[in-house]
């Protein structure tokens, strides 16, 4: 009966933990999409960015690097090629078993593994490459912190625009996609 009872409870929590996943929207030049995040699996990264949004960081920033049917990337830079001052960066952590798949988000960074900041990418294919493979700088990976619920077509278009070198950019789109605004629609 112990069993049954610590059974049911441990359903009803997860169930719970899912349910109460925050949300956020992410309102584009060329359309909405509705994020979710895996705080259970990366609460660093979730708090970080949920913070970011908070803070309307992200308002006005554009996706400055797109490659089609590959991963879309934004987060850093406003529509003037400048980058927005950040706070510092975060541990990473990728290897909380979360798969850099199609749909994901994920925190970019440089190439110290624990330099990730304001900027994502969301993942448009099953990008093994980027998961967590060790601990060496190489091989850490890209934490995958929430996954586009609603709105991938958007986010497939996106990355299907024209696109341009400038200024050190490179899959720059040539017409700047803007992020205008992301809010918490649940669970925060």
């Amino acid at each position: 009966m112990i069993r049954i009872i610590f059974c049911l409870l441990l359903l009803f929590s997860t169930t719970v933990t899912a349910a109460d996943n925050p949300r956020v929207l992410m309102q584009t030049t060329m359309g909405d999409m509705v994020i979710e995040l895996y705080a259970d699996k990366a609460p660093i990264t979730v708090k970080n960015f949920l913070q970011y949004v908070k803070d309307g960081f992200y308002n006005g920033t554009i996706f400055h690097r797109v490659i089609y049917d590959w991963l879309i990337q934004g987060g850093g830079y406003d529509q003037n090629l400048q980058a927005k001052e950040t706070r510092p960066p975060i541990k990473n952590e990728a290897a909380n078993g979360l798969k850099n798949t199609r749909g994901t988000i994920a925190m970019a960074r440089f190439t110290d593994p624990d330099s990730a900041d304001s900027q994502f990418f969301i993942n448009l294919d099953n990008n093994t490459s980027f998961n967590h493979k060790g601990n060496s700088r190489r091989t850490y990976g890209y934490c995958v912190f929430g996954r586009v619920v609603k709105g991938l077509k958007v986010a497939e278009a996106i990355s299907a625009v024209d696109t341009k070198e400038k200024q050190g950019f490179v899959n720059l789109p040539a017409k700047p996609v803007v992020i205008n605004y992301m809010k918490i629609i649940s669970g925060d």
